[in-house]
């Protein structure tokens, strides 16, 4: 009988899909072999971050990721605690889906409110939860493996690219000025393609 719980739990835990180690992946959208990519460093509890992605990112999406032009990756460059647990948050079910990162940018009047780091978590806790994603906050907070990967887009960013400012866009390696105005990244792009 021992023998026969033993192999059991052996097999259970063989074939569940543990990941302790688990690398997060990152939030991304479009074809992975698009001839443009694009990297956006930004943080969730800037301005600027947010316009981007009310103003500039709906006509990004419809008019070059949604073609197979360009492929995007949305990295991290946290500015304060705040913007680092709500990157917590966006990659929380770490399946690289962009969909939470959009929802806190379009709402981020509704949720960066309060004069200490704990205001602001127990806003964005309950924006999350009056939300329809089913996601456990606490434990997307704690999660040291997210805290990592958060942290190493930040110091890639300043290192690799020399980052001071948010948002930031990289086009197939070089930085765009002015990544807030559409009209000028979509002549950028067009001249690529």
């Amino acid at each position: 009988m021992k023998k026969i719980i033993i192999t059991t739990l052996f097999i259970a835990f063989y074939f569940l899909p543990i990941n302790l180690n688990a690398e997060i992946k990152k939030i991304s959208e479009g074809n992975v072999d698009a001839k443009i990519k694009i990297i956006v460093f930004e943080s969730l509890t800037c301005s600027h971050c947010a316009n981007f992605h009310k103003n500039v990112y709906p006509g990004l999406k419809e008019n070059f990721i949604d073609r197979g032009y360009v492929y995007i990756e949305f990295r991290n460059f946290p500015l304060d605690m705040a913007a680092m647990n709500a990157s917590k948050i966006a990659h929380c079910r770490n399946d690289g889906n962009s969909e939470i990162l959009h929802y806190l940018f379009n709402n981020q009047d509704q949720w960066v409110k309060g004069k200490s780091i704990e205001e602001l978590n127990e806003n964005i806790k309950k924006y999350i939860k009056k939300s329809e994603f089913k996601i456990d906050v606490e434990k997307c907070l704690a999660s040291k493996e997210a805290e990592d990967h958060i942290l190493e887009d930040r110091i890639e960013g300043a290192k690799k690219f020399k980052i001071d400012s948010t948002p930031t866009l990289i086009i197939n390696g070089e930085k765009f000025d002015n990544p807030t105005n559409y009209k000028k990244l979509k002549k950028f792009i067009e001249k690529m393609i």
